[in-house]
This record gives C-alpha cells, structure tokens and sequence, in this order.
C-alpha cells in the first residue's frame, strides 16, 4: 500500500514565556489549519533536559551543566507544502540556539478501506 503525505505534524519545545510568539509564527506562516478552522494547536507542559557543550551559547543554563527547564511542547498540523516556510518563522523567533523541532508525517483517513 502506498500513501501520499500532504501533511505533518510538527512538534517543537518551547520556553513557556514564548509559546504564545511561536504559535503566531507558525500558524500566520500557515500551520494550525483543520477543515474551517485555524490556529488548532495543542501545547503540553514538559521537562525538558539538556547539556550545553563549551562551543555552546545557551540561552538558559549553564555551559557542561545538566539543566531541567518546565517546557511546552507545542503542536500543529501543517501541510508539507508550507513546512519550509513555518520552520523559517519559528527558528527567527525561537530563543534556543537548537530548537527541538520534530516531524511527523500524517497518513489521511481517505487511504484506508
């Protein structure tokens, strides 16, 4: 069976003071669109954890020091054609120097019998 991808969902950890700068980015830039409605998000509070090396600038923490940050992990659906263009929005805005940003591709219901 062969599927076609038209959209994906993106998922990216975000600093809790930014979610809402980074939603606005991305859904203006055209993500977040189900059927007659957009801005569908859905965002989550996490850990988030990780080690800045010494060619690292972190914007949080502190350089080879484990750090445990309260996160949102913030969700979207977006159609493939305009991913590049949502990435580009939110890594300007993103304050990480390496935003965790994750793709996953969606199959449509109309594939299955």
């Amino acid at each position: 069976m062969t599927f076609n991808i038209d959209k994906v969902k993106i998922i990216v950890m975000v600093p809790i003071n930014n979610v809402e700068e980074i939603r606005k980015v991305a859904c203006e830039a055209g993500a977040g669109i189900i059927g007659n409605y957009s801005y569908c998000t859905t965002s989550m509070k996490v850990i988030g954890t990780f080690m800045p090396n010494d060619k690292s600038n972190p914007f949080i923490g502190e350089k080879n020091k484990l750090e445990y940050v309260e996160e949102e992990k913030l969700e979207f659906i977006c159609e493939v054609t305009k991913v590049k263009k949502v990435l580009q929005k939110i890594r300007e805005v993103h304050p990480y120097e390496e935003p965790e940003i994750d793709m996953i591709p969606l199959i449509d219901e109309s594939n299955f019998c």
